[in-house]
């Protein structure tokens, strides 16, 4: 039914017309039961010209095949080109008229034409005419209803799947902004209050604690800043889940300027090593000619690598942090000798971290590999140009 349907479509009216004008071929030179005269051919070319030329204006065409029909009923004895012609066209007109009355009007023309025909015959033969018209006026005129009309039901359902479609759109975005408020407060009211509670506290003991050794004030330096900076980009975090559309994403909210690149990589790793781990840092200058997206993604990952070699390595392990630009794509890499504790039970896809970070890759279009290396624990990716991360999102 595949095929009947386009065949039947509304813009594929001059392929019907091919067919039909062969088909009228094939009769008049193999089906016909006598050879055609000269005015059945002249008349039969008439109605192929007119089909092929008027096939997107039905109606005109209708009044057109509808008068040659006239003209062969009087002239020829064989009008059977003529006669299909006008069918077609109130076929063609039913399919396509856009109000009712222009359908029953030409279909009265046509049955007033082919009744032309009968004009002073008996009554039986009369009679048998009024009959015809069911075949000549009657089938065209049901087809093309049946058709008119399925067409528009297949338009409704598919209006009514649009619309289902946009209903459930806009039920799925109302649900994630609930999740997302439901996470902001959260955020705010738990996770915010206690950083905030835990640097306010680290910053009364640097006061009220005068005494304190230079290494101790140090440390309570860098949590009071850590705490700082985390409670800044949970407020920024806050600010997206709450309101995704006045911004131009949760990206965009934390990105750093890309010139600034190499001094936050030189941050996090001033941050591992004052936690214990040593750190070899090669990092291509070349970063901080990164967008700021792929800058982030550089930053948060290599945090959480290092933070990760602190929490499993342990704080006399070495680690290495690796970053250089190759022909647009970033290649990064974090590895660690394993000298402090290793859990045996670390899963080989890791834990929460390494599952955001490998998140975090795979929406720029790369992919993290992370497992034991030797005696250490190794975690790389490559994240592509970014035209190349482009076309594969």
């Amino acid at each position: 039914m595949g095929w009947l349907g386009r065949l039947f479509d509304a813009r594929d009216s001059l392929a019907r017309m091919v067919l039909l004008i062969l088909s009228g071929l094939g009769y008049l030179f193999v089906g016909a039961p006598v050879a055609p005269t000269n005015t059945q051919l002249i008349l039969a070319v008439l109605a192929f010209a007119a089909g092929l030329s008027l096939h997107h204006r039905p109606h005109v065409n209708l009044l057109a095949q509808t008068m040659l029909l006239a003209v062969a009923i009087w002239l020829v004895d064989d009008f059977t080109i003529n006669q299909v012609g006008a069918s077609w066209a109130l076929l063609e007109l039913t399919m396509v008229a856009r109000r009712g009355r222009t359908i029953w009007l030409a279909a009265g023309l046509l049955a007033i034409v082919d009744l032309t025909d009968s004009i002073g015959d008996p009554l039986p033969r009369l009679l048998s005419g009024v009959f015809g018209l069911l075949p000549e006026v009657g089938v065209p005129l049901l087809l093309g209803l049946v058709i008119r009309t399925t067409r528009e039901l297949g338009q409704q359902s598919r209006r009514r799947a649009e619309e289902e479609q946009r209903r459930r759109e806009s039920e799925g975005r109302a649900a994630r902004a609930d999740e997302r408020s439901a996470i902001a407060r959260e955020l705010h009211d738990v996770v915010a209050h206690h950083v905030a509670s835990m640097v306010l506290r680290v910053g009364v003991a640097r006061h009220v604690l005068t005494d304190l050794d230079p290494r101790v004030s140090a440390v309570f330096d860098d949590v009071h800043g850590t705490g700082t900076a985390a409670l800044a980009d949970l407020r920024r975090l806050v600010a997206v889940l709450r309101d995704p559309d006045g911004v131009r994403g949760d990206a965009a909210l934390t990105a750093i300027e890309p010139s600034a690149l190499p001094a936050a990589l030189g941050g996090a790793v001033d941050r591992a090593r004052q936690a214990g781990v040593t750190v070899v840092a090669d990092i291509d200058p070349a970063v901080g000619t990164l967008d700021a997206v792929r800058g982030l993604a550089v930053l948060r990952l290599s945090q959480e690598a290092l933070t990760n070699v602190a929490k499993h390595a342990g704080a006399d392990a070495v680690a290495h942090l690796s970053v250089s630009v190759v022909d647009g794509a970033v290649h990064w890499e974090v590895t660690d000798d394993g000298r402090g504790w290793l859990p045996v039970t670390v899963p080989a896809g890791g834990g929460h971290g390494i599952t955001g970070m490998r998140e975090r890759v795979e929406v720029l279009g790369g992919r993290l590999t992370a497992g034991p290396t030797g005696t250490g624990w190794r975690v790389a990716t490559v994240l592509p140009a970014l035209h190349r991360a482009t076309e594969r999102a």
